[in-house]
């Protein structure tokens, strides 16, 4: 195994691009935080508490927040290039819901139809330059996937984790939980 790097994510987790706003409300740091606190509460597996901190690295690899103030014309699949990071050291059930959070967002529009309505603004710009909702066809794949449902359940994550001034535990109290999860 590679040996597992603790340090670069958390130089990554302390970085400017993890300081700059995620929304309208949090930044990058703020919202991963979140998300895991979100998962750890709901009792979920060391391996989606993982998931959903580090569901957004690639934003911090990429640096690709664009200002809310611009306009935001391409995807930079963030979410490829965040499980593609992580996958030598954890595997599928950590980097398949980093994979798919973005295409749970447009499966949650496309089966459910008061989704779109609880998105922030953020995430309904992102959105349009992600393709939407699915199409029938892309409902079936995305269910058929192993990592779906870590994917879902991610996503809602992400989108309840964008509270201003929520305290949560800093990056350093998941290391162990990425040790549990990461390939032996």
């Amino acid at each position: 195994m590679t040996k597992l790097p603790l340090d670069a994510l958390s130089a990554l987790y302390a970085s400017a691009a993890a300081s700059r706003l995620y929304d309208e409300a949090i930044t990058e740091l703020q919202h991963a935080l979140q998300c895991a606190e979100l998962a750890t509460a709901a009792g979920e597996s060391d391996a989606l508490v993982a998931a959903a901190l580090l569901h957004d690295v690639g934003h911090l690899l990429l640096d690709d927040q664009v200002g809310l103030d611009e306009v935001l014309v391409d995807d930079y699949e963030h979410e490829k290039a965040g499980a593609r990071y992580l996958a030598p050291w954890f595997g599928p059930e950590v980097t398949g819901p980093v994979a798919l959070h973005v295409a749970a967002k447009r499966y949650l529009c496309a089966v459910e139809p008061s989704y779109f309505a609880t998105l922030s603004p953020s995430s309904v710009r992102t959105l349009a330059v992600q393709g939407g909702a699915m199409t029938a066809d892309e409902v079936d794949v995305f269910e058929r996937h192993p990592g779906s449902r870590g994917a879902v359940l991610v996503r809602r994550w992400d989108d309840m984790a964008k509270v201003r001034g929520r305290i949560v535990p800093g990056f350093d109290h998941y290391v162990d939980v990425l040790r549990s999860v990461a390939i032996r």
